[in-house]
């Protein structure tokens, strides 16, 4: 358990601003608000919960009044924390609102530290882990789909969707557990079919809803995708084509770019990054060197590729290495120059386009960008469709795998007519999987973890 104190804390972003807000919780937080507003109209009576009520905050040692302000008092239960929550709306200078936030704490708070509020929310049961961790991805959502998922989290739909799963689980233990304290049912309780086939169920189950992290995590954190090409195929200019703005230096000189240069943007929803990179061939001076081998580590760790080959002359064998460089790695071929007369037959450089995604695209003209993007998107995601829940935490995933494969080895325990101790061993190993997803298990390192990550004031 928390040390049931009262903690305060800016909950707006850093900076000048409109609004400020100033959140105080905990069991002395309506007893501080006592203390330092005043009225516009009334008495400072008991302040009805969840009303918005305006005045001023004051310092009562001197009776200096520090800002003209909006407070409510949210008491427990019916607040984020499940707490009494003490809220000041002020003005948003920072200097006054450091002011008032000092104010609060030399009348018995203290400041709380990140992700605290939202700590207090889940050990007082307002939300259980994975919808803490939900919260945090909204706040760092950088796409409308990303927001989406997250708040499809926050409320709630991957706990109830794994809460399903510890059920079913569960009543696969209970017949377990019954054939280890019944042995002379053992053969009706446990070694049948049935059991068997329920535990399948149930590893189907998990494996579907793991299979979407991939998907899910692009979304989350974005996808990396190299811009990679031989010199001069209109790469630089590809990027600033995507970008819609000129970010990157474009000559007629083959090798301008010898640093990766880095943008952000959005793919219908899917947050990407572009890492336009310097051209793949053989290096003719020691800068050059340094840039292409920077090019084959940014490709080596980028989700896919978007290859731009010249449409404007014939293949070369820079453009064949380059492709077969990225056979492994999902990837787009935009056959860039399509303003100009076409020289290029990808059949000659081996490309199959029943199995390869390509299209034709000027960076000059523009001719093709909103198709290329689509395609990039579709390259990137893999999916035909979009799943209608997905994990986006690794966290998740990896417990979610645990429990499949304890779950497995149940399978495989029960169908070879080991003891029932043994299964039951597997089958709580993969249910403490579940519960460490939710947070029915609470271990201190993973719930510190998680909230360290949060910012300050949420």
């Amino acid at each position: 358990m928390y040390e049931r104190d009262t903690i305060a804390a800016i909950a707006t972003p850093p900076g000048e601003g409109g609004v400020a807000i100033v959140r105080v919780s905990g069991i002395g937080a309506e007893k501080i608000a006592t203390k330092i507003f005043v009225r516009s109209r009334g008495n400072n009576s008991r302040l009805r919960s969840h009303t918005l009520y305006h005045g001023k905050i004051h310092d009562p040692k001197n009776d200096t009044v520090l800002d003209e302000v909006l407070v409510t008092i949210m008491r427990q239960p019916r607040s984020y924390t499940g707490e009494d929550v003490f809220e000041i709306h002020c003005h948003g200078g920072v200097f006054l609102v450091r002011q008032i936030l000092g104010l609060v704490l030399t009348h018995g708070a203290r400041q709380a530290e990140p992700g605290e509020f939202t700590k207090r929310a889940f050990l007082n049961g307002k939300v259980d882990l994975t919808q803490a961790e939900g919260v945090l991805d909204l706040v760092r959502a950088r796409t409308a789909k990303g927001a989406e998922l997250a708040l499809g989290q926050a409320r709630g739909a991957l706990s109830k969707f794994v809460t399903g799963l510890r059920e079913e689980l569960l009543g696969i233990i209970v017949q377990v557990e019954a054939a280890i304290d019944f042995p002379e049912e053992e053969i009706e309780l446990l070694r049948n079919q049935q059991l068997i086939e329920k535990m399948l169920a149930l590893e189907k189950q998990i494996l579907y809803i793991s299979d979407t992290y991939k998907w899910g995590r692009l979304f989350r954190e974005g996808a990396k995708v190299c811009i990679c090409g031989r010199p001069n195929v209109g790469k630089s200019s590809l990027l600033n084509a995507l970008l819609g703005e000129d970010r990157a230096i474009v000559t007629p000189l083959p090798g301008t770019t010898r640093d990766v240069i880095e943008v952000s943007i959005n793919l219908d929803g899917l947050p990407v990054v572009l890492w336009d990179t310097a051209g793949l061939r053989e290096a003719h001076d020691r800068v050059e060197r340094i840039g292409v081998n920077l090019a084959l580590e940014y490709l080596s760790k980028a989700d896919a590729a978007l290859v731009v080959l010249d449409g404007s002359v014939a293949p070369t064998e820079e453009d064949r290495l380059i492709l077969k460089a990225v056979d492994d790695k999902r990837h787009l071929i935009a056959v860039n120059k399509s303003d100009l007369q076409q020289r290029l037959a990808l059949e000659q450089i081996g490309v199959d386009y029943r199995e390869t995604r390509t299209t034709t695209v000027s960076a000059k003209s523009l001719d093709g960008i909103e198709s290329l993007k689509m395609a990039l998107r579709d390259v990137i995601l893999d999916h035909e469709t979009e799943p209608s829940m997905a994990v986006t935490n690794l966290r998740h995933y990896s417990e979610l795998i645990r429990g499949r494969d304890s779950l497995l080895r149940a399978i495989k325990t029960a169908g070879a007519n080991l003891p029932a101790e043994f299964i039951a061993i597997d089958l709580n190993e993969a249910r403490e999987a579940l519960e460490e997803i939710i947070g029915v298990m609470n271990n201190d390192d993973v719930l510190e973890r998680i909230f360290r990550d949060f910012c300050m004031g949420k």
